[in-house]
């Protein structure tokens, strides 16, 4: 039996069109995939990173929900739609160029595998798709910080 057209389109989006799906560290995949991406919406202002940034949260908290419910799993190892929106956050703001990107990458991978308080919290009492979403985007704060910190010192 076909599944309907928006799971389909769910599972893509949680997937990062099937990157999740590739294997061992999709998170990491999937935060490796979102770098070009970054490096683009990092060029071309603070609104439009925003903007992209929040289409990806909302959409993909969507689709993360919906996915979740598919794959019968509360979060999914495939779904790395959340790895996106994290990694997005940790570059806001962020100065451009390859240097904050690697930086941004690896305090990102960093706090999204150390779960620190309250990521943690969030990770364990907050269920859904915004529960997929949110401790990821709590990463992508620390992370942020640790970009603007490290950044600063070595410009």
């Amino acid at each position: 039996m076909r599944k309907p057209v928006w799971d389909s389109f769910a599972l893509r989006v949680a997937t990062l069109g099937g990157i999740g799906r590739l294997g061992a560290a999709p998170g990491t995949l999937g935060t490796l995939a979102t770098l070009p991406l970054c490096w683009v919406v990092m060029r071309t202002g603070m609104a439009w990173h925003l903007l992209v940034l929040a289409v990806v949260v909302v959409v993909g908290t969507w689709a993360a929900h919906r996915s979740a419910s598919l794959l019968e799993n509360k979060d999914p190892k495939e779904v790395v739609v959340d790895e996106m929106a994290g990694m997005l956050l940790t570059m806001v703001g962020a100065s451009e160029g390859w240097f904050g990107l690697w930086v941004g990458f690896l305090a990102f991978r960093l706090f999204d595998i150390w779960k620190p308080w309250p990521v943690n919290w969030l990770d364990r009492h907050v269920s859904g798709g915004w529960g997929i979403m949110v401790d990821d985007l709590a990463a992508g704060i620390y992370a942020g910080l640790v970009v603007t910190i490290v950044t600063f010192w070595m410009e």
